[in-house]
């Protein structure tokens, strides 16, 4: 697989705060794989105008370091590599690679993002619904603590992407609620730390219920490695 690695020259600063800080391109070092094109502007990424209109209006101008390595390798399906640590701007880098992929016209669950706390798959539902928010697409926090209710009733009326937590992810599953045929991609963000949260079952038992055989693309299986943190994202 290709990759791209960004690794902080100033790491004890961001290592020593738990609060995620954007940093600048200037304070980092950049490793890539022979061939990996490094895509300046999100003009240039071969994005549909209306997502465009929705990152600018978010406020991005360029797109970071990790964005220009890694978003076109990840709409294309290519399986990446990407190490980066907090603050490098990953979480909006999924977010926007996610609605890119997503096919507004099908009102079905097309992408299923998990993390291994409320907090952050909140924060993924609204960084996505704010780049988003011009193309309509449909996100929803599916997570512990809210009411089933609420879930069973934003998921029956048909979302594009959901954004939670494994243990609530999977009842939805079980439920018959979150179907699963429509989906063609999974995000695992911070892995690791699902997996010491003891989410290991959990996640299994999410990865059980993909799409019908026929419709997998083998290979294509983008890893995203974080300095502090282990996300995966793939594609079926």
């Amino acid at each position: 697989p290709q990759q791209a690695r960004v690794s902080p020259m100033a790491m004890a600063a961001a290592a020593g705060s738990s609060r995620r800080v954007r940093m600048d391109d200037d304070e980092l070092t950049f490793e890539t794989s022979a061939g990996l094109e490094v895509v300046g502007s999100f003009d240039a990424m071969g994005i549909r105008e209306d997502l465009l209109r929705g990152i600018y209006g978010y406020g991005f101008e360029k797109p970071s370091a990790i964005q220009q390595r890694a978003v076109v390798p990840i709409i294309a399906g290519r399986d990446v590599i990407a190490q980066a640590q907090s603050g490098t701007g990953k979480t909006s880098m999924v977010s926007l690679s996610v609605c890119q992929l997503v096919d507004t016209n099908i009102h079905e669950v097309q992408a299923l993002i998990l993390s291994p706390t409320r907090e952050l798959a909140t924060q993924t539902e609204r960084v996505m619904q704010a780049v988003g928010n011009h193309m309509s697409v449909s996100v929803h926090a599916c997570v512990g603590g809210k009411s089933i209710g609420e879930d069973i009733r934003k998921l029956e009326a048909g979302v594009h992407v959901v954004s939670g937590t494994p243990g609530r992810v999977c009842d939805m599953i079980k439920r018959r609620t979150l179907r699963t045929r429509a989906i063609k991609l999974l995000v695992l963000d911070e892995a690791d730390e699902m997996l010491t949260r003891g989410f290991k079952d959990q996640i299994y038992d999410v990865y059980r219920y993909p799409p019908p055989p026929q419709n997998f693309r083998l290979g294509q299986i983008c890893v995203l490695l974080d300095l502090l943190f282990l996300s995966a994202v793939v594609h079926f």
